[in-house]
């Protein structure tokens, strides 16, 4: 039995070429392919194209099962791509009313510029799996538009937004994205400056999410995984420290002045 989907696509081609009374060499003429491309297709060994799906349905006059199938293989290749944990997450923010962010290290990828997302998930990965995950993290920033926007309190350490990532240019627009955002009416930013000592958000990020009607939530992203929190009494711990961090933050105006002054410094 099929394990995966690319096992499902191969299992399936197989059946229909069998149905067809046709041989790999047979099918492979008249798709245009190699005997050993249909080979490796059909035990699963390598996944199909996108044409090689269409290519079978036009052939097996299917309409569309294969290209269906290929689009499953997509998806479910993304979300192996994403930290475990971290699908749910998505799925969470996407529904939420209100997020409260704090950042440490890095710009959130809510407010994220393609160039700067790409930077920053580049390493280890293919062009090809940055390039999925880059997509996803800039389709999350559609809860922010709309006629009726997702609301974003985000607060950074100032050390985040002067970690030189992808070099000057990169955060010369990544700065000014920033700028840009705050003006928005769904939108807060605040910066806790430098100079601050010790304070609530130096044990790390974390996100906060609040419904229309369901329980609010918690989510802790690590270096492999991600945790969703939905405990109340832990995710109450987590808004009294979010109110913590913005209590040693700069005003909504000051933290304008600071962005404008990080952006002459690139």
């Amino acid at each position: 039995m099929p394990k995966t989907p690319v096992e499902y696509f191969g299992a399936e081609l197989r059946a229909h070429r069998e149905m067809a009374g046709l041989g790999c060499p047979q099918l492979a003429a008249k798709l245009g392919y190699s005997p050993q491309r249909i080979g490796q297709v059909e035990r699963g060994d390598s996944p199909p194209s996108e044409n090689f799906a269409k290519d079978c349905d036009t052939f097996f006059e299917t309409k569309g099962t294969f290209f269906r199938i290929w689009e499953w293989i997509q998806r479910v290749g993304h979300l192996h791509l994403l930290p475990p944990g971290f699908a749910e997450f998505l799925q969470r923010e996407a529904a939420a009313r209100v997020i409260h962010k704090f950042e440490a290290m890095a710009v959130t990828g809510l407010f994220q510029t393609r160039e700067y997302a790409c930077e920053q998930l580049k390493t280890g990965r293919t062009p090809e799996e940055t390039e999925k995950l880059v997509a996803t993290r800039l389709a999350r920033q559609a809860i922010l538009e709309g006629e009726d926007p997702c609301h974003a309190v985000v607060v950074f350490d100032e050390y985040a937004l002067r970690r030189p990532v992808g070099g000057a240019e990169v955060m010369r627009g990544q700065i000014q994205h920033l700028i840009d955002l705050s003006d928005r009416l769904n939108v807060t930013l605040q910066i806790v400056p430098s100079a601050t000592g010790a304070y609530a958000g130096l044990p790390g990020a974390f996100t906060l999410l609040r419904f229309e009607d369901d329980p609010d939530v918690a989510y802790v992203e690590g270096h492999m995984s991600g945790q969703l929190i939905e405990r109340a009494g832990a995710v109450r711990a987590y808004a009294l420290v979010f109110d913590l961090i913005r209590g040693v933050a700069l005003p909504t105006g000051e933290t304008l002045k600071l962005l404008h002054a990080i952006l002459e410094d690139l």
